[in-house]
């Protein structure tokens, strides 16, 4: 007969063996937590994972209503957590690479962003044509923070959301709606996925390391030096990584082609590997492949796609360095088998 145990922790369990092991998982366990815990049952293992943690960067706006993906975050987020005991020298290095890391500065960065444009996109949201019961219901919903990410978004590619949102309010009516926050939030999305253009010509976004979207009409002083002082250390980490890659020949900066000799183009050219760099810190891939497996969470696709378009147009500039040493303009046949 197996023995019922009550709230027994992994260090407790360790060197218990019973018939059927539940195992709670949660985003502070260590791998080897989890690894003991998962061995002590004789005949079923079972592990239950908590995803209600809150996201308080709003990194991950849809992910709560995908229990899955959220379950496989954690589960990721636990195996990569060390509990090993680490030199002095080593724990030092450890928490200055984690503190120093996009993953940290991006999510130090949203939070300053989210909590500095708050009045104001409270403010628009009152006066877009919502009735006050609806405009406070969207205030008060969770999915408020993954709305303002969206206007931030919105404005780093150069959409006049003052404009915009008493359009997208006017659109259609709200009563069948169960979260207004959560519908304006689609409708942003779907309104400002390309950048705003004016005539032929289409602005580059506002990005920070080709990745995070500038906060812009901050008004307070100490927001605003708080999120220029964290816009500066993504952008030198991320050429600081890039850099590295490059004199160490690593994989996933080979894949981007030799750097052009040609002052402007390798200007664009270093621009587009600080964003893979950045992309490689801010979701810790570690692997060659330059941008890792394909990305589950909605915030990480649109990156994975901006990541993936600085390859492209890496591998173009090279491809272009390359034809004048070739004897001349690249057929079109060439110039599609060296992109």
């Amino acid at each position: 007969m197996g023995h019922l145990g009550y709230a027994v922790s992994a260090y407790r369990a360790q060197g218990v063996t019973v018939d059927t092991s539940h195992v709670l998982v949660d985003p502070s366990m260590t791998r080897e937590n989890l690894y003991v815990a998962l061995t002590r049952g004789k005949d079923v293992n079972l592990a239950y994972v908590a995803t209600d943690a809150p996201d308080v960067a709003h990194a991950h706006p849809h992910e709560v209503e995908d229990m899955e993906e959220a379950a496989r975050r954690v589960l990721h987020g636990v195996l990569h957590h060390s509990g090993a005991e680490l030199s002095v020298h080593e724990t030092i290095q450890a928490e200055q690479e984690r503190w120093g890391s996009i993953l940290q500065l991006a999510a130090e960065y949203e939070t300053i962003a989210t909590e500095a444009q708050h009045d104001r996109w409270a403010t628009l949201i009152r006066t877009s044509g919502l009735t006050d019961t609806q405009a406070e219901a969207a205030l008060s919903s969770e999915a408020f923070g993954a709305l303002a990410a969206e206007l931030r978004r919105a404005e780093a590619n150069h959409h006049d959301v003052d404009q915009l949102m008493p359009r997208l309010v006017a659109a259609r009516d709200f009563d069948d709606a169960d979260n207004i926050a959560s519908v304006l939030h689609w409708r942003v999305a779907n309104a400002t996925i390309q950048p705003a253009s004016a005539g032929r010509t289409r602005w580059a976004p506002r990005l920070i390391a080709g990745l995070i979207p500038v906060a812009v009409g901050i008004t307070d002083p100490d927001m605003k030096e708080a999120l220029a002082e964290r816009h500066q250390l993504i952008e030198n980490r991320a050429a600081a990584l890039a850099e590295q890659a490059i004199a160490d020949g690593a994989a996933w900066a080979q894949a981007l082609g030799a750097r052009p000799d040609e002052s402007r183009k390798q200007d664009a050219w270093n621009r587009h590997a600080r964003t893979v760099a950045a992309y490689r810190d801010r979701y810790r891939i570690a692997s060659a492949a330059a941008l890792g497996a394909e990305p589950d969470g909605v915030a990480q696709k649109i990156d994975h796609a901006r990541a993936a378009q600085a390859i492209q147009r890496a591998r173009a500039l090279t491809a272009e360095h390359a034809w004048p040493q070739a004897g001349g303009r690249a057929s079109g046949r060439e110039r599609g088998r060296t992109l």
